[in-house]
């Protein structure tokens, strides 16, 4: 995995491999999260390969973290154990 400059910092676009390391996933799964547009991902290069801009992985990172806190939060609510709820 080649995505840290020589500055030390991660490279603006990051290949699908890199995201895939850098996320514990396999490259398919890295691929499934562009096909299904949960994580942007740009065509660049005459091959066409993907990138996915740092900030970008950032954010999708914190909103996996805000999604995760929500269930936390949910789970732990008195509305939790509401099973349905019937309207007449």
């Amino acid at each position: 995995m080649d995505v840290v400059s020589s500055a030390g910092e991660l490279a603006r676009f990051l290949p699908l491999s890199d995201i895939a390391e850098l996320l514990s996933i396999s490259t398919k799964q890295a691929y499934e999260l562009v096909d299904t547009g949960e994580l942007p991902a740009i065509r660049v290069g005459s091959a066409g390969h993907w990138r996915v801009e740092r900030r970008v992985l950032e954010a999708y990172i914190e909103a996996r973290y805000e999604e995760s806190r929500r269930h936390a939060l949910w789970v732990q609510s008195d509305f939790a154990n509401v099973t349905a709820l019937s309207f007449p």
